[in-house]
C-alpha cells in the first residue's frame, strides 16, 4: 500500500537558512510555508525534483525541539505516499498502530514503528524541478534482525515480501533487504540494513549512538548527475564518489551530513541503483 518515497522532513534550527542551503546545493525551489501542531514546528516546503523536502524549526516544546535537543539537526521523518491513503489509514487503525493525523498526513513516531519515523501522505504527481529526479529510498539502519523488521513493515503496510531484494555490503558492513514496492516499474522502497558490532563502520556507529534502530539516510536519483555533482563541489560540499575522486564520479556519490543540516544524502544517476536492487541488467551503460 506504500507506493512512493515522497519527501523528507528535517529538524533544523533555522528554516530560512536551511531552505537556502537546499536551494543553493541541490537546486530545490521553495514552494510554501506551514505551521504544524503535530510537530510543534514552523516549516518551509521545497520542491526537489518530483519530490519535496521540508525543513522544520521548533515553535515550542514538541517533536522538532526534542529532535534538536537529543540529536541535533537532521532527518526527522521519512515521507511515503499511497494512492490508497484512506485504506492504509484504516489498516493502521485496525492494527492499533498509534499515529497522529494532521492535514492529510499520518505521522508515525520512531518509538511506535521499530525506530523508523514516517509521515504518510496521499500520492500527488508533481512537475519535476531542478537537476534532481526524485527520492527513491530511506534507510532503516538496524540493530535488530532485518528479517523481523521486514516482516513488520510487510504486515503493517501491506507490502509483498516476494518483491523484496536482498542486500549485502562487505564494504559498509551490513546485510538486509530492500522492500521494493513495484520492482517492475520503480526503485521506491525502505532499505533495511542490519549492522553488526563486529563490523564497525559509519552506519554501525550511528546505530550505537542512537541506541538501536533509526532513520539513517536517504537517496535521490538525478537526471543531471554531472551537473549536480559540479554544483555541489562548486558550493564547497564534501562529496564522496563511489569509484574514487568525486570530481570524476559518474554513477553514485554521497554528500556529508554537515553540508545538508545533518542529512546524509546519496545520489545516483538514472537507473544506476538497479545494480544493487536485484536487477543489474537494467543499468544503462554510460556514453563515453
Amino acid at each position: 500500500m506504500l507506493e512512493r518515497v515522497d519527501r523528507m522532513l528535517l529538524a533544523v534550527h533555522d528554516r530560512d537558512a536551511a531552505a537556502q542551503t537546499f536551494e543553493r546545493l541541490l537546486g530545490a525551489q521553495r514552494q510554501s510555508s506551514a505551521d504544524s501542531a503535530a510537530l510543534q514546528g514552523r516549516g518551509h516546503v521545497l520542491a526537489l525534483g518530483e519530490s519535496q523536502i521540508e525543513v522544520w524549526e521548533p515553535a515550542g516544546p514538541g517533536p522538532v525541539a526534542a529532535h534538536l535537543e537529543r540529536f541535533g539537526e537532521g532527518l526527522m521523518h521519512a515521507g511515503y505516499a499511497s494512492t490508497t491513503w484512506s485504506a492504509l489509514r484504516d489498516r493502521l487503525q485496525a492494527q492499533g498502530v498509534p499515529f497522529v493525523e494532521e492535514a492529510g498526513r499520518l505521522y508515525l513516531a520512531a518509538a511506535d514503528n521499530r525506530g523508523f519515523p514516517m509521515v504518510i501522505s496521499a500520492w500527488q504527481q508533481r512537475a519535476r524541478v531542478g537537476p534532481v529526479s526524485f527520492f527513491y529510498e530511506a534507510t532503516h539502519a538496524l540493530d535488530d534482525d532485518w528479517r523481523d523488521i521486514a516482516a513488520h513493515h510487510a504486515g503493517r503496510f501491506g507490502l509483498d515480501a516476494q518483491r523484496f531484494a536482498p542486500i549485502d555490503s562487505p564494504r559498509f558492513g551490513y546485510e538486509g533487504t530492500l522492500t521494493m514496492f513495484d520492482p517492475v516499474a520503480r526503485l521506491d522502497r525502505i532499505e533495511l540494513s542490519q549492522t553488526f558490532a563486529g563490523k564497525p563502520g559509519a552506519m554501525r556507529r550511528f546505530v550505537e549512538r542512537r541506541a538501536g534502530n533509526a532513520l539513517y539516510m536517504c537517496f535521490i536519483e538525478a537526471h543531471d548527475f554531472t551537473g549536480l555533482r559540479d554544483r555541489l563541489l562548486a558550493g564547497g560540499a564534501t562529496v564522496t564518489g563511489r569509484g574514487g575522486a568525486a570530481a570524476q564520479e559518474r554513477d553514485t556519490m554521497w554528500v556529508h551530513p554537515r553540508n545538508l543540516h545533518g542529512m546524509l544524502l546519496g545520489i545516483s544517476r538514472p537507473d544506476f541503483a538497479w545494480i544493487w536492487s536485484g536487477q543489474p541488467d537494467r543499468v544503462p551503460a554510460l556514453e563515453d
